[in-house]
């Protein structure tokens, strides 16, 4: 297959860690033979130093053409100024409604090597797979904003159409996972949640075969940290998602692991299993440890497969790099932020080293299977 993918590293370890990624990518196009050309393009922090501006047009226009985006991430002390008129976040958000990648995809799973780092006890950690699902484009993020010397305001606003077409993509999750929706909300207080609630029942009936729950965001945030395990599929609006998603990365030890991909509608290239997607790691740019080359690559490289697997349909390559981030986050060596001493680099070489091992094993195993048959 050949594939176009922009990089976007962004500011801070952004740089860092999408190198990492890009690595493995390469990696995985020699061992299975296909050709990804990943061209890079500014945005965030270093984009307004450049240009004056957090998304450049040239940035946007290679976005918008290329068949996935690789994100790092973007901001920093430099441009942490809340009243400044031009902000890192800004081109992030941009990027997302150009693109109309509506649907968050955060997957959560905690690596029993890893358990002892989670603030919560082990036995409360068996089993946790939840797969996020956020709404992007919509909610006060996106909403009218005013501000007077003495007031502020933020609109929440959302539309039918914007909820049923990221709750839908939730049901069909869920129906290749454990067929269980938990849908998130605050309908005793919000008109957007009894809109958002009200929705969620009339499409239930589309999805019989999906056992769908209520769950009030607040309710929500202590039960993701007493029953976690309980949790398949969980669907949410743009700003309930964000906190808890957050909040649901400590189960995993470290923001640094967990990798997301934000997906709309589209299909773009050779193949129809091309879609339009922007991956990155859920973690921000981490200023205090920018160019000291420790930066966790993991959650950067984990976007990487999600990538494969939902821009490109490449199913067992994305299986490949995950099985190889899990060899290495079992045996080492970890980063500092998993209780390990190595750096991007190092963790980065054990990654592809488990890979290329991954990948020798399995064809093994088929060569032998055809032998045999």
């Amino acid at each position: 297959m050949k594939a176009h993918i922009v990089t976007l590293p962004g500011d801070g370890v952004g740089t860092e860690v999408t190198a990492a990624a890009v690595a493995v990518l390469e990696a995985v196009a020699e061992h299975y033979g296909h050709q990804f050309d990943c061209e890079e393009h500014a945005i965030g922090g270093c984009a307004i130093d450049a240009c004056g501006e957090p998304l450049p047009g040239a940035s946007l226009a290679a976005c918008r053409k290329a068949d996935a985006v690789l994100l790092g991430a973007v901001g920093g002390p430099k441009w942490s100024d809340p009243n400044a008129p031009v902000r890192p976040e800004q081109g992030l958000l941009a990027l997302r409604a150009a693109l109309g990648v509506y649907a968050n995809l955060r997957p959560l799973r905690v690596h029993p090597a890893l358990a002892a780092l989670s603030p919560l006890k082990s036995e409360r950690l068996k089993g946790v797979d939840v797969l996020f699902v956020r709404e992007l484009t919509g909610g006060a993020y996106f909403g009218a904003k005013t501000r007077t010397a003495d007031a502020a305001t933020d609109e929440c606003k959302y539309t039918v159409a914007e909820i049923e077409r990221v709750v839908r993509r939730a049901f069909e999750l869920a129906r290749g996972r454990r067929r269980q929706l938990t849908s998130v909300d605050k309908a005793n207080v919000l008109e957007t949640s009894r809109l958002w609630r009200n929705t969620v029942q009339r499409l239930a009936a589309d999805y019989p075969d999906v056992k769908v729950e209520h769950q009030l965001v607040d309710s929500m945030a202590m039960l993701l940290l007493t029953h976690p395990a309980r949790y398949d599929v969980v669907v949410t609006e743009n700003l309930f998602g964000d906190i808890l998603t957050d909040e649901a990365a400590a189960l995993a030890g470290s923001l640094g692991l967990l990798p997301s991909a934000s997906l709309g509608d589209g299909h773009r290239g050779p193949s129809a299993k091309l879609r339009t997607g922007l991956y990155e790691p859920i973690h921000g740019s981490a200023p205090d440890i920018a160019g000291q080359g420790v930066a966790n690559p993991v959650g950067a490289i984990l976007s990487a497969a999600l990538l494969l697997r939902h821009s490109l349909g490449l199913e067992a390559e994305a299986l490949a790099i995950e099985a190889a981030v899990a060899r290495v986050l079992e045996y080492g060596p970890r980063s500092r932020d998993i209780g390990g001493q190595a750096g991007t680099d190092a963790v980065r070489d054990a990654v592809l080293v488990a890979l290329a091992d991954h990948v020798n094993t399995s064809r093994a195993f088929f060569s032998g299977v055809r032998a045999c048959g």
